[in-house]
């Protein structure tokens, strides 16, 4: 009899599990919420598992690789990044790693959009004022006033995936569209939202024909009343453009004093004491974040200030958190059934049991 197929998850991806066991794979999950110690998870590879299903929260380096050098086959991050995974190490191992690219690309993408409206309008603390009965009167401007996100100029900061489709949304909203990619610049895509607005504007649903365009990101800061950030995290010394602290002190002073920030990409992209600071001394007029450098957001974080409560939004990285999102065992779907496909794709051996055919691996390199 062939041994056993033993997969170790470190949290719950739902019935994506009972898919697993169901092909006769022998499944042991992490039952509580929080992140398993990596000590834990060390013992875990030690004791001889074929795969391993992970999460941003959970540190995949040598020390893993190591203890798993003779079973280890891959693997399955249950996440579009994967900075919690050492890339060199898991080539230098010859473990390939999977991730959930696509599925997740409307479900972040509307997230950021609702992030803009619900910043913008004062929602959170419009809400505390009626929940906290301070709410004792009606006036035309007084406490306070949102801005409107309809007709406005959004730059939309890296035009991948997520950047597309969140453009999209903004289209419906007859909202102007500075476009800033250091990497690629779609412009079959601009022709395309060029058409649907000249369409909108000439069938009389606009009085005014929005825009959309590619400008450099200084010009794409400083014209623009809202900035929704898309791009992938990289550090100095992995590309000739990196993005870490993209937005620091000197970005920030770019930016209009009635200007709106949106992050969902990826927490080091922003450096949060420069933002308290804009926050604080009015730079900017607010800023919602989904992503953290250090995550969970620490107690003692400047963004946690009580003074810039009524324009710092904190989510805790939820954008992807939809119910199909993140649980459909459709690996076109679902983060679920993606994260299992991938590891599928490697424990069963298919596509001939080439590695680098595999479209949810990410490493391929380690395997040319």
């Amino acid at each position: 009899m062939s041994k056993r197929i033993r997969v170790f998850a470190t949290c719950d991806i739902g019935e994506a599990i009972d898919l697993l066991r169901k092909r006769g794979y022998e499944v042991e999950v992490y039952p509580h919420p929080e992140a398993p110690p990596k000590s834990l998870v060390v013992e875990k590879v030690k004791s001889g598992i074929d795969g391993l299903i992970t999460t941003l929260r959970d540190v995949i380096d040598a020390e893993v690789f190591e203890a798993g050098k003779a079973t280890l086959k891959v693997v399955a991050q249950f996440a579009v990044g994967f900075d919690n995974i050492n890339r060199a190490d898991a080539n230098r191992y010859k473990v390939p790693f999977t991730h959930t690219a696509d599925v997740l690309t409307e479900a972040t993408a509307e997230f950021a959009f609702f992030m803009m409206g619900t910043l913008a309008r004062k929602m959170w603390t419009a809400e505390h004022l009626t929940r906290e009965n301070q709410w004792g009167f009606w006036h035309p401007y007084l406490p306070f006033l949102g801005d409107e996100v309809t007709g406005k100029t959004v730059a939309v900061i890296g035009t991948g995936r997520i950047g597309l489709a969140f453009m999209k949304k903004c289209v419906g909203f007859d909202m102007n569209i500075l476009c800033y990619d250091p990497a690629y610049e779609n412009h079959a895509f601009v022709k395309t939202i060029e058409e649907i607005n000249e369409l909108r504007h000439s069938r009389g649903l606009v009085k005014e024909k929005a825009w959309i365009k590619y400008v450099p990101f200084e010009e794409a800061l400083h014209d623009a009343d809202f900035v929704s950030v898309h791009v992938p995290l990289l550090r100095e010394g992995e590309s000739a453009t990196p993005t870490y602290h993209l937005f620091n002190e000197e970005t920030l002073k770019l930016m209009k004093s009635t200007a709106y920030l949106v992050n969902t990409s990826r927490g080091p992209v922003v450096d949060e004491a420069a933002l308290a600071r804009a926050l604080r001394e009015n730079w900017i007029a607010g800023a919602a974040l989904d992503v953290y450098e250090q995550e969970p957001l620490p107690a003692d974080s400047p963004l946690r200030d009580p003074a810039i409560a009524d324009r710092c939004r904190l989510m805790p990285h939820f954008a992807s958190a939809a119910r199909i999102t993140r649980l459909s065992t459709d690996p076109d779907k679902g983060m679920a059934g993606r994260c299992a496909q991938g590891l599928i794709d490697v424990l069963d051996g298919n596509y001939g049991g080439d590695v680098t055919k595999m479209p949810y691996v990410v490493n391929k390199e380690g395997f040319k």
